[in-house]
């Protein structure tokens, strides 16, 4: 029988096909993610409540990382593609660790992300997605299944920031060995930050993307620095030569993540939802003492309907709120606030180095 399946695109419609494509998975109980080498490890930061058992029985769950350093997760020879990424840390270290994926040995990252923003949980403070691409289960269980094609290599690594050390670094990343087609872009991801966002200035989520490619998803930390409603301001997105006006507007911020009238439910609360292409999931309210700011999660994926370039692309959002009616009319507020965004899309490489991250400061929750 011919096998002619590649095992990319997965999806309940084909998940019946048979295929050639040799499944493997990296963890620091197989670091290399070489057949048959799991579980072989004798020493690890389980050695010690393994003592008594002996090779086999979880000697190295996970890494220990050290401060103001950088580790390589996985370092793959291709073909092949990324399935799905698990991982799992404390909270306070979700904006200092910094993800990076490299396909075919490129020089500079094509995902370059803090943790926390790249699953949808920039604050620091632990809310579930229950989306397609990405799920966040109780607690802190991180998943992606973005599918990552590459064709000669793929290395991820994280950096720790912090001088401090980080504890008890889980991880699992799964992955296909297989042929990848012409057709199949490279994923990327990148994370832009402004706090405060300066008055009467967009943020901008992704600017100098060049190529071809589709856009595929947002998520927004979004910190209000102002009283009252702050979803006004229009995502614009400049295609293929875009200068001053975009192609495509949107109408205001919770529209385009799939609300309406301000999330607002009944008894003036905002409504949190997670859907699988869009949510707006987490509420951090003050607590009346020392927590000043209202601070959101929200996402939106173009899983179905994918935003697509052929040469670049240059992705915005506004910020506004309102002041008080004069004359009996309403007035705009551009708002200053501390909006982090993690932009995802797909594109033919080589691709445009990134703005520099912020330091370490610049990327604290504060």
């Amino acid at each position: 029988m011919t096998v002619e399946f590649n095992g990319l695109g997965m999806s309940l419609g084909n998940l019946a096909r048979l295929s050639n494509a040799q499944t493997r998975s990296i963890s620091a109980e197989n670091p290399t993610g070489a057949r048959g080498a799991g579980g072989m490890a004798t020493e690890g930061t389980g050695a010690i409540a393994a003592r008594e058992l002996g090779q086999g029985w979880k000697i190295s769950p996970c890494l220990d990382l050290v401060g103001s350093s950088t580790v390589t997760l996985a370092e793959i020879a291709g073909p092949g593609a990324i399935q799905h990424i698990w991982m799992t840390v404390t909270p306070t270290a979700w904006r200092h660790l910094i993800l990076r994926c490299y396909w075919d040995g490129e020089p500079t990252p094509s995902v370059e992300v803090p943790i926390g923003d790249f699953f949808c949980n920039g604050w620091g403070v632990r809310a579930n997605v229950s989306s397609l691409p990405v799920a966040v289960n109780p607690a802190g269980g991180f998943n992606s299944y973005w599918e990552m094609p590459f064709r000669a290599s793929a290395r991820i690594t994280v950096e720790n920031l912090s001088p401090d050390a980080v504890q008890g670094f889980f991880f699992q990343i799964d992955y296909t060995l297989t042929d990848v087609p012409a057709d199949r872009a490279y994923f990327h991801a990148q994370f832009r930050r402004n706090n405060p966002l300066p008055y009467m200035q967009v943020h901008t989520l992704l600017d100098g993307v060049r190529g071809q490619g589709h856009y595929v998803g947002t998520y927004l930390a979004w910190g209000t620095h102002n009283n009252g409603w702050w979803g006004e301001g229009e995502i614009k997105f400049y295609l293929d030569g875009d200068d001053t006006w975009p192609t495509i507007c949107g109408t205001g911020t919770e529209d385009y993540f799939g609300g309406a009238w301000g999330f607002e439910q009944p008894k003036g609360e905002y409504g949190i939802y997670s859907t699988p292409f869009l949510g707006f999931h987490q509420v951090i309210k003050p607590d009346g003492f020392m927590q000043s700011q209202q601070r959101f999660g929200m996402y939106r994926w173009h899983i179905m309907d994918p935003i697509r370039f052929q040469q670049d692309l240059r992705v915005t959002i506004q910020a506004l709120g309102w002041r008080a009616a004069r004359e009996g009319k309403g007035r705009f507020l551009p708002l200053q606030d501390d909006i982090a965004s993690t932009a995802f899309w797909y594109q033919t490489e080589p691709h445009a180095p990134f703005p520099a991250l912020p330091d370490i400061n610049g990327l604290e929750v504060i």
